[in-house]
């Protein structure tokens, strides 16, 4: 009995050595069930931790915008007080003198309007030339000259040159005598009120002169130049007569102060009296004794 019973325990364990080596060989493969339930499967391969189960994908991070901003306070506009209108302002009128003033003048001369040379001086004479400027152009005749004014006459005439704005004489010399057109002479006009001293014709220097008054009027005519005194003072009428040139009788070309500070409110005892003493200098000095003197209307 003993014998049989040890038999039966080596044939179990060999039994089960057999299937345990069977298993080992299946690996996975094969379900195995026992008295005691299912046996526990045994895995040759290398064991893998369980993946874990995907992430949700993060939310991305929400920025919260910055509070907003009151609105400022709706100012409303105040209309803008309306500029007061331009003042016209007067840029030269009647006792006005200066380089504008000549530049004045020497354009209405352009037009026809001045009949005489620019002086610098605006008197009655341009306050008429101007008004008669101001109503050929439909302007206010006001006699005097604003921004308008000038814009007008800049706009019909031309820059004027330097012998225009500072001419020798006050009025434009008149058209010579024809006797005063060959040699030498000096030629004087009474219309005119200048004198011109020319050679061979052409015009060497031009003044403006003065003659007497109607109870001791200058003659007329032709003559020639006597005798020449530098510093001549007169006895007759106890008066300076610088640069004198005598040409009749008493009567001389010379320099008068008082012509050139009163103008043509005097007259002279009959002689021919210039008020530029600078030009009567130059043509004292080119002047000869026996030269012709032509005084004409």
């Amino acid at each position: 009995m003993r014998r049989r019973g040890r038999t039966a325990r080596r044939g179990l364990v060999a039994a089960t050595a057999v299937v345990l080596t069977a298993g080992a060989v299946a690996g996975c493969e094969a379900k195995e069930t026992g008295a005691g339930g299912p046996l526990i499967k045994i895995s040759q391969a290398p064991q893998k931790a369980p993946a874990a189960p995907p992430s949700k994908p993060s939310a991305p991070p929400t920025h919260s915008a910055p509070p907003a901003k009151p609105a400022p306070p709706r100012v409303e506009q105040q209309p803008k007080p309306a500029r007061p209108a331009a003042r016209t302002v007067v840029r030269m009128a009647p006792g006005s003198r200066g380089d504008h003033v000549r530049d004045l003048q020497a354009r209405l001369r352009q037009l026809g309007l001045f009949g005489r040379n620019p002086t610098g001086y605006y008197g009655s004479v341009t306050a008429g030339s101007v008004t008669a400027f101001q109503k050929k152009h439909g302007l206010a005749p006001t006699g005097k000259v604003t921004d308008p004014v000038l814009t007008a006459l800049r706009a019909r005439t031309r820059q004027p040159t330097r012998m225009e704005l500072y001419p020798p004489t006050s009025r434009p010399p008149a058209a010579p005598d024809p006797r005063c057109t060959t040699g030498r002479a000096l030629c004087i006009s009474k219309s005119s009120r200048t004198a011109v001293w020319m050679v061979d014709g052409k015009i060497r220097q031009a003044m403006d002169v003065r003659f007497g008054s109607a109870y001791t009027p200058t003659r007329e005519g032709r003559f020639k130049v006597n005798f020449k005194s530098r510093h001549h003072h007169s006895t007759l009428y106890d008066t300076p007569m610088p640069y004198a040139m005598f040409f009749s009788r008493g009567q001389a070309v010379h320099y008068s102060a008082d012509f050139a500070a009163r103008g043509y409110a005097g007259a002279s005892h009959g002689c021919v009296n210039v008020r530029d003493k600078a030009t009567i200098a130059k043509v004292f000095a080119e002047i000869r004794p026996g030269d012709k003197v032509i005084v004409y209307k």
